[in-house]
């Protein structure tokens, strides 16, 4: 349908629609009804709300006690487990540990692949010591902590691939 076949259709539509368009009943009733009852704006009611008062010193009298209250147990609550610095580091040592012994008495009884791999692994051991004095000077150092933690995976990651079966293997 071309522009001017449907502005003419709509035009025609619209010429055929009815041109007032009455209610169904008398709609002055309801709205006399509605501004009769209706205060005036500048009006006071005639009750004065006591409720409504003391309703709003009740809400700001709570409103106090909670910011009391939560400003009491945030300055009172004991410091949370926060590790930094050098506990961290002996976490992380820990764990590394728990998880080498783990790993070297699982694989005690298969034969090694490679013959060096445990001058590998102290050679692993002497870089992470030189990291962990490092992170003395800077305990929270986030680029020495990750250098840390990739030390201890390649640690794990040697000890895995020396031990791991020849089916394994590709």
């Amino acid at each position: 349908m071309s522009k001017q076949n449907f502005d003419a259709a709509l035009a025609q539509k619209l010429s055929e629609l009815e041109k007032s368009k009455m209610p169904e009943r008398d709609l002055w009733q309801g709205i006399e009804l509605a501004l009769a009852n209706e205060p005036a704006p500048n009006q006071i009611p005639n009750e004065t709300p006591k409720k409504t008062v003391s309703t709003r010193i009740f809400a700001v009298a709570a409103t106090f006690a909670f910011i009391g209250l939560f400003s009491w147990f945030s300055m009172n609550q004991p410091e949370q487990g926060v590790i930094g610095g050098q506990e961290l580091v002996a976490a992380l040592s820990d764990q590394h540990r728990e998880q080498k012994d783990a790993l070297l008495v699982r694989f005690r009884d298969q034969p090694a692949l490679t013959q060096n791999w445990e001058q590998q692994l102290d050679e692993l051991d002497d870089a992470a010591a030189a990291i962990k004095s490092a992170l003395k000077e800077e305990p929270n150092n986030i680029a020495l902590l990750k250098m840390l933690q990739n030390v201890h995976q390649q640690q794990i990651d040697l000890i895995e691939r020396v031990h791991a079966p020849k089916w394994q293997q590709i």
